[in-house]
């Protein structure tokens, strides 16, 4: 039976609460996508295998489906990782000087992120109906090519909005709430161990 310290005290061995304005409303999107993508992947690459033991031959379409769910994935995750303030970034200049300078460049980071990702939503609506109009199918299987590129627009505009909301969560906090969220949790304890 696990002994819980007494009320009040925390944990020496337990991470500390991030703060709740310092996380997304809700990821629940991009888990269900994650999800459905894996699902799909995994469902496709084991069907190919039976197929190719039993057979000695593949079907076509698996590459060409597998290749759109992975490109799916990464722009899901990205999304995510955006949301979650996860992103890539250069930690020499964003861990170091003051608070301010650190909210600040975290600001800036999530504007340029929105801007690249709003411009990307907005270019490929184009790329989208050159494929529709000219009637482009896919090299594999010949499915209408828009199929796939209908979802560069919508999940480059997840990721923009996500930005956004990053952006307006950064805005809000002071410098202190900044670094109080900014800081990885500690390190578990090991307990029973030299």
């Amino acid at each position: 039976m696990p002994v819980h310290p007494p009320s009040g005290t925390p944990d020496p061995g337990s991470a500390p609460l991030p703060d709740a304005s310092a996380e997304p409303r809700s990821l629940r999107l991009e888990y269900w996508l994650t999800a459905v993508s894996m699902a799909l992947l995994a469902l496709i690459t084991f069907t190919n295998v039976i197929v190719r033991y039993f057979t000695d031959s593949s079907f076509a379409w698996t590459e060409e489906f597998s290749v759109f769910l992975m490109i799916v994935l990464a722009l899901v995750g990205g999304s995510s990782a955006v949301a979650r303030d996860q992103h890539i970034r250069i930690e020499f200049f964003c861990a170091s000087g003051s608070a301010a300078r650190r909210r600040r460049l975290a600001q800036l980071g999530a504007s340029l992120v929105a801007v690249l990702f709003t411009l990307i939503s907005a270019l490929s609506v184009r790329v989208v109906w050159d494929d529709y109009r000219f009637e482009e199918t896919s090299p594999g299987i010949g499915v209408p090519q828009w199929w796939y590129s209908v979802w560069l627009p919508i999940l480059s505009a997840l990721i923009a909005a996500r930005a956004v909301g990053l952006l307006k969560r950064r805005t809000r906090q002071s410098d202190a709430e900044y670094l109080a969220s900014d800081e990885p949790p500690a390190a578990p304890v090991a307990k029973g161990r030299p």
